[in-house]
């Protein structure tokens, strides 16, 4: 009860360092939405409280840090205890469970590193895309690089919206009309991620049937 008091008492005093430390929780094993942070701290920024960039910088600076707990969690740790944890009452408290683990895990191999990109962008799948990351041993630059291009792309939607709506609604009614557009935006990014892996298979193949054709001629 403490840590939820906490919580809401960081989102009822929106600054640069508490976005920061939201977002990080947001990213880690506290289940809550982005949506709740980044779109009020917009809001306010669009009010002059704060300042819109920054706001975006600090919220994706925020989501590597807590995304990089799951990562080092995970490898350390390993497979069998992230499923046990998943699975313990603890684990359910936190909105976990072995059937979402396995769920961004999947996600993760069908899509290749380049998932850690797309799956920042993905309601349900954003908070777990870095567990596969760090039990597949993914290099950490590169794991850091997608985290932070993935995480500052839907960071900069959130803050657009909010600094948007900060016109035309009261704050009041901000978080029902940011949750309804940005779970569509999101399963348009699924799409439009998709597109892109199907891009990169089909290069590689092409690639991959060039290079088999040269070593026949050679042969």
């Amino acid at each position: 009860m403490e840590s939820l008091a906490f919580i809401q008492w960081c989102l009822d005093h929106l600054n640069y360092w508490t976005v920061t430390l939201l977002m990080a929780l947001e990213s880690s094993f506290i289940p809550f939405p982005s949506e709740i942070v980044v779109a009020p701290a917009a809001y306010n920024a669009a009010a002059g409280e704060l300042n819109i960039f920054l706001v975006i910088v600090f919220a994706t600076v925020g989501a590597c840090l807590g995304a990089l707990v799951n990562y080092y969690l995970s490898l350390w740790i390993g497979r069998p205890l992230i499923y046990k944890f998943a699975d313990s009452r603890l684990g359910h408290m936190l909105l976990l469970s072995g059937e979402k683990i396995e769920r961004a895990e999947e996600f993760f191999r069908k899509h290749g590193i380049v998932s850690t990109l797309i799956g920042r962008l993905i309601p349900v799948v954003r908070q777990l895309i870095s567990i596969p990351a760090g039990l597949a041993r993914m290099k950490l630059s590169v794991f850091l690089l997608y985290t932070a291009i993935g995480a500052g792309i839907w960071n900069a939607v959130l803050a657009g919206l909010g600094y948007y709506f900060y016109r035309i609604l009261p704050k009041d009614q901000l978080m029902d009309t940011v949750n309804r557009y940005s779970h569509e935006i999101g399963y348009g990014f699924l799409g439009i991620g998709i597109l892109i892996v199907a891009y990169f298979v089909w290069q590689g193949l092409r690639h991959k049937k060039k290079d088999t054709a040269l070593e026949e001629d050679r042969a």
